[in-house]
C-alpha cells in the first residue's frame, strides 16, 4: 500500500487542525477511548460539540490560544491508500515551519476561510507550493456554513485564487477546488448534501484518486544514486566482496547499464543490484539498495553514482533561490555550511540577488540582507563541486541546506536554480 504525503497551510483560525480531525474522525482512525476523551476535553471548554482540533493541536500553548504553533505529523489510512499529514503553521513568523514540514509531500492543502476570502498567507502559501514544485494542490474553502453554503462566495473566491495560480503555478502543477465545513463534515469524506451545485468529488476522493507516479521526471534523465556506505564483508567467503549501498535520490538503475562515479568521473557497469537479501534487475527511486560494479573503480562515501549520458553540472558557484530561517539576518560575505544529500561543503555568500515578496507579487532587487522566514535568490562558492541539478528539473537532488560553521544550527534551506 502506498504512502501519500500531504501538507496543511491556512491563515490562523482557517480550520486546518478541525479539517485534520474530522478526517481521522471519518475514517475510523481515532480510537474510542481518544473520541470520550475528546468530547470531556471539549465540555470542560464550554462547547456544545466535540472539538475535533483537539486532536493535531498538542502543544499546552495551541490548545490555549487555538492555534497550530509547531509541525505536527499525523499519520490516517484507508483500505486504498495510507497517509502521512503535515499539519504547518499558518503564521508569517513560521514561514520555516511551513516550508521544511511540506518539503517532502506531494499535495499541498491551502485553507481559506469562506468568510475572509484571500488573505495575505493565501498568497504566501501557494507560492511556496510551486517554489517546493508540489504536483497537487487542492484549495480548500472552508467554513462554508457560515456564508449559507453561498454557490456564488465560492465562485468569487476561487476567482480570486486563479488570479494566484496563473501567477505562480507550474506547468503540470493540478489544482483543484473544494467548497466544504470541516465543522460539520461537508465535503470531506463523502459529497455534501448542503452544496448540490458542487459537482466535484469531497476531499478524501481527490486524495484517493491522485496518482503521483504521472508526474514522475523523465525516465533516465535524472539518476542518481549518492553512495552512503562501502561493505567491504570482513569474511573468506566474501573477500573481494564491494559494494555500494544507498538510497536511490532519482531515476531508476539496471543490471548491465554503464554508470559513472562523480567526482572522479570514472566509468563501469553495474554488475548486481542487491536488495535485502535478493538480487533485482532494476530499482527505482527512494529504493535502498546495493551494487556492485563489474570494475573495481575507486568509489567511496559521498560519491554518486549516475548514467554516463545524463550526468549533473559538477558547480562551485550556485545561484538558488532560499528561505532563511535564522533570527540573524543573511548578509552577503558570510561562511556558511552548505550540506546536500551526504555531502559538505565550505560555502561563501557571494551575494544576495534579490528577495521576494509573494503576497505583493514583486520581486525586489537591490537588498542587503534577508531576514528570518524571508525568501530571496542567491549566489554561493563552495570550496568543492557540487553535483546538484536544478530544483525546477529534480527536486530530489536540487535542494540543499545551509548551516552555521561555528554553532551547527541549520538557518537556511535552499533550491539550485
Amino acid at each position: 500500500m502506498d504512502i501519500l504525503r500531504i501538507a496543511t497551510a491556512g491563515s490562523v483560525d482557517d480550520g486546518k487542525s478541525t479539517l485534520i480531525g474530522r478526517l481521522l474522525y471519518e475514517t475510523k482512525s481515532i480510537t474510542k477511548d481518544k473520541i470520550e476523551a475528546l468530547e470531556t476535553a471539549s465540555k470542560r471548554k464550554g462547547l456544545d460539540f466535540t472539538d475535533l482540533s483537539l486532536l493535531t493541536d498538542g502543544l499546552i500553548a495551541e490548545r490555549e490560544q487555538g492555534i497550530t504553533i509547531d509541525v505536527a505529523h499525523i499519520y490516517f489510512s484507508t483500505p486504498k491508500r495510507k497517509y502521512i499529514i503535515a499539519d504547518t503553521p499558518g503564521h508569517f513568523e513560521y514561514t520555516r515551519n511551513m516550508v521544511t514540514g511540506a518539503s517532502n509531500t506531494k499535495v499541498s492543502m491551502i485553507l481559506v476561510d469562506a468568510r475572509n476570502g484571500v488573505l495575505e498567507q493565501t498568497f504566501r502559501h501557494f507560492f511556496i507550493a510551486s517554489m517546493l514544485r508540489i504536483p497537487k494542490v487542492i484549495v480548500c474553502i472552508n467554513k462554508m456554513d457560515l456564508v449559507g453554503y453561498s454557490e456564488a462566495r465560492f465562485n468569487e473566491i476561487k476567482t480570486e485564487i486563479e488570479g494566484i495560480v496563473a501567477k505562480f503555478s507550474f506547468e503540470g502543477q493540478e489544482v483543484n477546488f473544494i467548497p466544504m465545513s470541516s465543522l460539520y463534515g461537508q465535503n470531506i469524506s463523502i459529497r455534501s448534501t448542503e452544496m448540490p451545485w458542487f459537482t466535484g468529488g469531497s476531499l478524501l476522493e481527490n486524495l484517493e484518486t491522485f496518482n503521483p507516479n504521472t508526474l514522475a521526471y523523465e525516465a533516465g534523465k535524472f539518476d542518481r544514486f549518492p553512495v552512503q556506505f562501502v561493505v567491504r564483508p570482513k569474511t573468506e567467503e566474501f573477500h573481494d566482496y564491494r559494494g555500494y549501498a544507498g538510497k536511490i535520490a532519482s531515476g531508476t538503475f539496471a543490471v548491465g547499464e554503464t554508470v559513472t562515479v562523480l567526482p572522479t568521473g570514472q566509468t563501469s557497469t553495474i554488475a548486481s543490484i542487491e536488495k535485502f537479501t535478493d538480487k533485482v534487475a532494476s530499482a527505482g527511486a527512494k529504493e535502498s539498495v546495493v551494487i556492485t560494479l563489474e570494475t573495481d573503480v575507486d568509489v567511496s562515501r559521498g560519491n554518486m553514482l549516475v548514467k554516463t549520458d545524463h550526468q549533473p553540472a559538477q558547480l562551485k558557484e550556485i545561484k538558488a533561490r532560499i528561505c532563511w530561517m535564522d533570527s540573524q539576518a543573511l548578509v552577503a560575505g558570510k561562511n556558511y555550511i552548505l550540506q546536500h544529500g551526504i555531502n559538505d561543503s565550505k560555502a561563501k555568500l557571494v551575494s544576495i540577488n534579490n528577495k521576494i515578496d509573494a503576497v505583493k507579487q514583486e520581486t525586489i532587487d537591490q537588498v542587503s540582507e534577508l531576514k528570518l522566514n524571508e525568501i530571496g535568490e542567491v549566489t554561493i562558492k563552495t570550496a568543492k563541486p557540487i553535483f546538484a541539478d536544478k530544483y525546477a528539473d529534480n527536486p530530489a537532488n536540487g535542494a540543499f541546506i545551509l548551516t552555521d560553521e561555528f554553532s551547527n544550527s541549520t538557518v537556511g534551506v535552499g533550491f539550485v536554480l
